[in-house]
This record gives C-alpha cells, structure tokens and sequence, in this order.
C-alpha cells in the first residue's frame, strides 16, 4: 500500500479497511485478465500462452520505474518502504513447491482465490490443500524453522547481490523484459500456428518501449541524490539554529568520548583524504562535504540514531557538511565546535599542572579534565583504544546482516 500510513496520508485505523478494497480490485482485474483459467495460467509451461510471464513481467517494471522516478523527486521515501528479508533456504524450496503445484494444479495462491470465487471446483480443492498446507506448517513450525529461517542474508536488493548500481539494474532488467516480450510472443505463435494475417493485425508496441528504455537511460545519468527531496529543511531554519548555537557539540565532549571508548558518538572527519589518511580522531569516518549526499552514506544518517559529529582542522568543511546533512533533513547531526586546532589547543598547549586551590569549581573541574585526557593522549592511551575497542567505521560496501525471525 506504500508508505502512506507513515507520511500521515491514510488514518492507522483504517488501513485494513483500505487493504480489503485494494484486494477487491486485484481480484476483479484478475478475473478480467483471465486468470481465473487454469489452463491460461498453465498455458506459460507449455508455450502456448504466456500473459501470465508478460503481466508479471509488467507490473514488475511499472513499479520499478515509478518508485526510482517518485523516490528520486522526493515524492516517495523510499525508506519508509519495507523490504521483504531474503532467507535462501526458505526462499529456494518455497519457490519449488510453489512450482510443482502451478503446473499440477494451475493456480498460484491468489488466483487460485478468484477462480475459487467464481465457482471453479478445481480452485475450491486447490484451495483446500494449500489451507492444509499452511495449518501443518504452523503446527510443526519449529520442526521447520531451521529450514524456514535458514541463511539469511537481510533486507536486500537483487541489485546489491549482483555487485551493480540500482540504475544498471534497472534498465538491464527493462531489456531482458522486452526480449522476453518478443521471444515469448514468438514462441506462442508458433505453438499456437498463428496465422500471419493476425499478427500483422496486432498494435504496434515500439513506442511505450521506447519510452521505456529512454526513461532508464535518462535515470542512469541523473546525479545520485536531488539536491532537494521530500525531507529537506527551510534555510530559514537552519540559520536561526545556528545563530543559537545549537549545532555545536564542544570538543570536551569528544574528548570524553574518545577517553571512554563508549561509542555513543559518530565521528566524521570532513578534510581532504591525505589529511584523513595522515591523522584523525579514532574511530572517525572520512565523508568530505561533497560526498554527504552519496546514497551509500544514507542509512548511516538515517537509521543510525547516535549523534553524528563533523569536524575538520577548523570549523569551514565541517560547517559546508553539516549544512548539506541537515538542509537534507537527516537529523542528530552536529560540528566540533573549533575543530580539532581548538581540540589540540585546550589538550596540548596548557601544559600546567590544574590549581586545585581555584575558587570557581566548574574552571577547576575544567582545568583537571584537561590534565587527565592530556595524560591518556600523551600517554598512548587513545592508541590502544583505538586498536582494541574503537576500530574505525569502513564506507559501506555491502549490505549489512541483521539476523531476525521471519520469513520471505
């Protein structure tokens, strides 16, 4: 139903009430199309009918094209849609049973509900067995829950697994449709003898896949993120912000961060990639203000809640990333304030032993902070930390694995 209940576009409440019409008008366009018939859906098997592989293969690319184009100009996001987990083991034997029963029976699960609806005994006991199916699974489910959640690779894209980029993908996908379009049609008339006086009658489909193929080809070469989107911030905003001061985090907390290996802050350093490879803070990511708005940087933004803190040897780099981050609209996003020149000042220039006799109680705390973190620098401290509790945060390259219960 798409993300419309989280946007605020559907009331929670009625969401069912919204399912139950969407399946009515599945149902009813299913039974139009013919997909009632169990000889036209067995047809795809014998090679004298394939709609039921053209109709897949059209509501596959319709959705395809309208989610990359509706979540490129911000009026869909993307993160909000759910991405069904990929169990291998699951998958592979649900995908062969499901299989063997179309080509025994005719029917796929929804079908077999339409035909079903309409009269079709072979539907009703077709129907009967997949009800039994499902109440033995769930009687023995733990006897089949190694199976059924065994290998689980995540929420991931065909895209990902291949190792290519989501617009390659897309549009090799809208070639290997349109190949199968025209293999199949081939293949059904030469079943079927179809007599060429018929086929010189059917219209003409050049157009929309040229359309189609333009639109892929126009998504391939756009930038990889719109500089404006559906999550973007008023300027006017931003800049009362930081005329308050609230972006700035002071460098005594990162320091504590660092002294304590607690990992509750993100550390982003903002310089130039000698810089970054020469000397960072420990644990800190290399993302230069140009790259914040890279898609392999968002789930780091998005659904990673700790506080991301920019910082550069002064505060112009971390101030360009942050306004980039928060004028997108990620939140929890902050600057060092002073840098790390201001870090290294307060941590290495003062050398003095800390006045305990001091009469304000918050300089003396201060001043002895100071001394105790210096110490753990000078010390080598920060460097075992670093090593042993704190490694630094890689650039994503693969899709992370969460293990959860569930299934395909």
């Amino acid at each position: 139903m798409a993300p419309l209940i989280p946007q605020g576009l559907i009331n929670p409440e009625l969401n069912l009430f919204f399912a139950l019409l969407i399946g009515i008008g599945f149902g009813y366009v299913l039974e139009q199309a013919g997909f009632s018939s169990a000889k036209k859906l067995a047809g795809v098997f014998y090679g004298y009918d394939f709609v039921v592989l053209r109709v897949f293969f059209t509501a596959g690319i319709t959705a395809m094209t309208g989610l990359l184009f509706f979540g490129y100009l911000g009026w869909i996001d993307m993160d909000l849609v759910f991405v069904n987990p990929t169990f291998l083991y699951s998958a592979i034997t649900g995908g062969v049973i499901m299989g063997f029963g179309f080509v025994l029976g005719g029917y796929c699960p929804g079908t077999s509900i339409v035909a079903a609806v309409t009269g079709k005994k072979d539907a009703m006991v077709f129907l009967a067995g997949m009800l039994a199916g499902i109440f033995l699974f769930g009687h023995f489910y733990h006897d089949f829950e190694p199976l059924y959640t065994g290998h689980f690779l995540g929420n991931i894209f065909v895209y990902d697994s291949l190792g290519m980029s989501r617009a390659w993908f897309a549009l090799l996908l809208v070639i290997v449709a349109l190949l199968a379009f025209i293999i199949t049609q081939m293949i059904e008339d030469k079943v079927n003898k179809t007599a060429s006086d018929k086929i010189k009658e059917r219209p003409s489909y050049k157009m929309p896949s040229m359309l189609l193929l333009t639109a892929m080809v126009v998504f391939l070469f756009l930038p990889g993120e719109r500089s404006s989107n559906i999550r973007e911030r008023n300027p006017g905003e931003l800049i009362e912000k930081i005329d308050a001061g609230k972006p700035y985090v002071s460098s005594h907390r990162v320091i504590l961060e660092i002294k304590n290996g607690r990992d509750e802050l993100v550390l982003i350093d903002t310089r130039q990639q000698a810089e970054y490879e020469r000397f960072t803070l420990p644990g800190a990511v290399h993302i230069p203000p140009h790259d914040i708005l890279q898609r392999r940087w968002g789930p780091l933004f998005r659904k990673d809640l700790r506080p991301k803190i920019f910082f550069s040897n002064g505060s112009s780099n971390a101030m360009m990333a942050y306004l980039t981050a928060a004028r997108a609209g990620y939140d929890n996003v902050f600057i060092m304030d002073g840098g790390l020149n201001k870090l290294f000042q307060e941590l290495f220039t003062d050398t003095a032993i800390p006045d305990t006799t001091a009469y304000n109680l918050q300089d003396r705390s201060n001043a002895r902070f100071l001394y105790e973190a210096r110490q753990f620098f000078l010390e080598g401290g920060v460097a075992a930390k670093e090593k042993e509790e704190r490694p630094r945060i890689k650039a994503p390259e693969e899709s992370e694995i969460i293990p959860v219960i569930g299934g395909c």
